[in-house]
């Protein structure tokens, strides 16, 4: 392979980082969004293709990445929506069974941009300190870069569910179950999860709740995506509108737009939650679960009625999921699907099936 072109990572604070560009970066070539970091040992390609990265240049803590390559049955959505990805070593060579092509032709096949060769322990410590910082890097010089890392924009505002959402309703499974998945950037895993039980229609995220109703489902899912729910008040509305009409399972955004339309509010958090790794307690069993999440956002509930708090993060108290009992809503903050990640909290979509199982009951 030829020799990596020099490029710079440049933080809002004027913070510079020097490594080499790789992905689809270009002489000249610049990149930009809110560079954040995700402490997963694995998983590297669900990550780099999960939709709620859009808007966002993910730093990999850990250093080699890329060195079991890559596999179609890994990707989580039909394209890659993140900005840029940040590495300590982006592998050139890769082993693995599965492997179908390294891990850079999959940057390159899906246009994203690149930097390797970053100490990624010296920004990771600086973004806890200071938080996610929009960035700008690539193999122009540092001038430039800074003045484009002061422009670049955060998440805060941004309604990025409308570019990753589907175009069209499709359907996935076959199970007994009619499932209604509003899709704001939901993940594939997640769509294998429900299809263990249920027939899936996916709705585009404006979809109206009289649309979602008329496919008469057993219950509504609301789906992970980027962006700051804040900037989704139509979307909530919908939301608010379903609340009571069948059960309703949120998970990450899903669970940010459950609070929001049921009266409750939303915080960004200094450097969000992005990896594999995270402890949350079941206030119900008492049980710790290790988590996968990626939100930069959290929920506070003070505002909703008759909200019970069911999982809460040991890091730092965010509330990681809530029920309202007598709607038969329940959300959750991190990942149950795992994709990738533990498997810790897999009992929420059995959990999800029941409620539907036995509120059809109920109706017939």
């Amino acid at each position: 392979m030829s020799r990596r072109p020099l490029a710079h990572l440049v933080l809002s604070d004027g913070s510079v980082f020097e490594g080499e560009g790789a992905g689809v970066l270009l002489d000249g070539g610049v990149a930009s969004g809110e560079a954040v970091f995700n402490t997963a040992l694995s998983g590297y390609q669900e990550v780099i293709t999960d939709p709620s990265y859009a808007g966002q240049v993910v730093a990999f803590t850990y250093p080699h990445i890329g060195n079991y390559g890559v596999t179609s049955d890994d990707e989580e959505s039909r394209h890659a929506f993140l900005s840029g990805v940040i590495t300590r070593d982006l592998s050139v060579r890769h082993s693995n069974w599965r492997s179908q092509s390294p891990l850079e032709q999959l940057l390159i096949d899906e246009g994203v941009p690149a930097i390797t060769g970053v100490d990624t322990r010296r920004l990771t410590r600086h973004l806890r300190s200071h938080g996610a910082l929009p960035c700008a890097f690539g193999t122009g010089d540092v001038e430039e870069l800074t003045v484009l890392a002061t422009q670049a924009s955060g998440t805060d505002g941004q309604d990025f569910a409308q570019h990753v959402t589907c175009a069209d309703p499709y359907r996935v499974g076959e199970g007994p179950l009619r499932v209604v998945a509003l899709d704001f950037g939901i993940k594939r895993t997640i769509l294998r999860q429900l299809a263990l039980f249920a027939t899936i229609d996916v709705l585009p995220a404006s979809s109206s709740a009289d649309e979602v109703m008329s496919f008469n489902p057993d219950g509504i899912f609301l789906s992970n995506g980027p962006g700051d729910p804040s900037a989704l008040p139509a979307i909530s509305a919908t939301v608010a509108d379903l609340v009571g009409k069948r059960p309703l399972f949120g998970i990450c955004l899903g669970h940010q737009i459950l609070a929001t339309a049921l009266g409750g509010s939303t915080y960004k958090l200094p450097f969000g939650h992005h990896g594999s790794n995270h402890p949350v307690k079941n206030m119900q069993t008492g049980h710790v679960e290790i988590t996968a999440q990626n939100h930069n956002y959290a929920v506070a509930l003070e505002a909703i009625a008759g909200a019970e708090v069911t999982h809460v993060n040991l890091n730092d108290g965010v509330i990681e999921g809530f029920r309202i009992e007598s709607a038969h809503a329940q959300s959750v903050q991190h990942h149950p699907e795992a994709g990738p990640g533990p498997h810790d909290s897999a009992y929420l979509f059995t959990n999800f099936a029941q409620a539907m199982a036995d509120n059809k009951e109920k109706r017939r």
